[in-house]
């Protein structure tokens, strides 16, 4: 309900109730809400932010990528935040486009890039299949995608409500509008939309108006599941994408904005989590993403990488098995 009574209006959605979904706000199932403001002005007033430096340069910044990687070879390239090139069996994906300056609606504020993107608009190759797993602005990025779409007119796949967002402003782009279990075919692949504890807004009154999701893509050489950004939410998520998906070749996965724990674990699995996390889903390989190049929450610029270390040692899992990518830098994962 608004401040005068009447029923909120979603201006992104109108569809059927579901169990995620009671008519005006998507929702997950017995999970944790976003906090209230007070909570965020209490963070925001009264915790202290580590100083990240002006720049934190990558020494892969300037990444050419190869135009296509021929059949079972999987490669993985990080253009920067939740920004990644997968690409396998002659596809090209991009994952949550962003090459702005800023994480932001405005040019002037908000979150600044400590580095360029790993790979630059122009040096993508053909861009086949862009992913979109919610509308933050750290995910969503409107100019990116409408630069994207202009030179290499992608199927792009997004969750309930986002496709609103993206055609207001880019009007002839092809969109794949999915909710959680639905399944897209697209060439040698299927892509699954499926759950992840999240939410969504792009201002001050759209709070969970559009789907946030994680995918998998099934590919003839072994699933890949990506995840934009997901709490833990107790391993639910990730115990049922195994369950269903039987594990994983590679699973990309969030390592950075989780501090302080208090305001972001329901959001935002920290690095230890997301090991567990590759555990529960029965993940071969991982990549980490999410830190190091836009400033959100409170930890260090490098605290995700020594975290993400100590907790690959304390469940034994080796180091080469999880690996944090610096912008443009690139992995092959083996079979």
């Amino acid at each position: 309900m608004t401040s005068n009574g009447r029923r909120a209006k979603n201006p992104y959605y109108d569809g059927p109730r579901s169990d995620h979904f009671d008519g005006v706000r998507f929702f997950n199932p017995n999970g944790i809400e976003p906090l209230g403001l007070t909570a965020l002005l209490k963070w925001q007033w009264l915790e202290k932010r580590a100083r990240w430096p002006n720049v934190y340069p990558s020494p892969f910044v300037g990444a050419k990528p190869g135009e296509r990687v021929a059949g079972d070879d999987l490669r993985v390239t990080m253009v920067g935040h939740a920004s990644l090139l997968i690409q396998t069996q002659g596809q090209n994906i991009l994952t949550d486009p962003v090459f702005s300056t800023r994480a932001s609606p405005l040019s002037f504020a908000g979150p600044k890039r400590h580095n360029p993107p790993g790979v630059r608009l122009d040096d993508l190759p053909r861009i086949d299949l862009v992913l979109v797993t919610h509308n933050h602005y750290d995910h969503l990025d409107i100019a990116s995608l409408k630069a994207i779409v202009a030179k290499h007119h992608p199927e792009i796949i997004t969750p309930l409500g986002n496709d609103a967002i993206i055609r207001k402003s880019i009007p002839n782009a092809r969109i794949i509008t999915t909710d959680w279990g639905d399944e897209t075919d697209f060439g040698p692949f299927t892509i699954h939309t499926e759950a992840c504890h999240h939410w969504s807004a792009r201002g001050m009154g759209d709070r969970r108006m559009a789907l946030w999701a994680a995918f998998v893509i099934t590919t003839p050489a072994g699933a890949i599941y990506h995840i934009g950004d997901t709490g833990f939410h107790g391993g639910i998520n990730y115990r049922a994408a195994a369950e269903k998906h039987g594990g994983f070749r590679l699973a990309i996965l969030p390592i950075g904005a989780y501090e302080p724990r208090w305001f972001m674990k329901g959001q935002h699995q920290n690095p230890a989590e997301a090991v567990e996390g590759m555990r529960l889903a029965g993940a071969r390989y991982a990549v980490g993403h999410h830190w190091g190049t836009f400033q959100l929450t409170n930890e260090a610029v490098e605290a995700p990488l020594e975290a993400l270390a100590a907790a690959l040692d304390a469940a034994g899992v080796e180091r080469e098995r999880f690996r944090p990518l610096r912008a443009g830098e690139s992995v092959d994962i083996p079979l």
